[in-house]
């Protein structure tokens, strides 16, 4: 039996697609950490990833943990700074089925304030 985010998640799948020229920014949330990757479906691959058990991110800032909002706005903050040394600066937001709400919504803002579009 699929749990209700799964299913959101396949029905968001199903609207949401990633092209070359504007690839899709999916967002995974566990308990303990936050995932972001900027994928390009056409080619099926990952152009860029982030997450918050990233070397760039380790000892950063020892108050915020992994798995909480302060984790996820520098999720973002990566995110961001990847793709645009990769030269991407549109994308669409894919929130694999999670509310747009507390720590996706903070990554989310994170990345646009970091120069990314969408």
């Amino acid at each position: 039996m699929k749990d209700a985010r799964t299913r959101r998640h396949e029905r968001i799948r199903k609207k949401v697609a990633g092209t070359t020229d504007r690839p899709r920014l999916s967002v995974y949330r566990s308990l303990s950490h936050m995932y972001a990757q900027i994928i390009d479906d056409f080619k099926g691959g990952t152009i860029v990833a982030a997450s918050s058990i990233d070397k760039e991110l380790k000892g950063k800032d020892k108050k915020s943990g992994k798995g909480n909002i302060a984790a996820a706005k520098q999720v973002g903050e990566l995110i961001a700074k990847k793709a645009l040394k990769k030269g991407i600066k549109k994308v669409v937001f894919d929130r694999g089925g999670y509310l747009y709400h507390g720590r996706v919504k903070a990554l989310a803002d994170a990345a646009r304030e970091n120069g990314l579009e969408f």
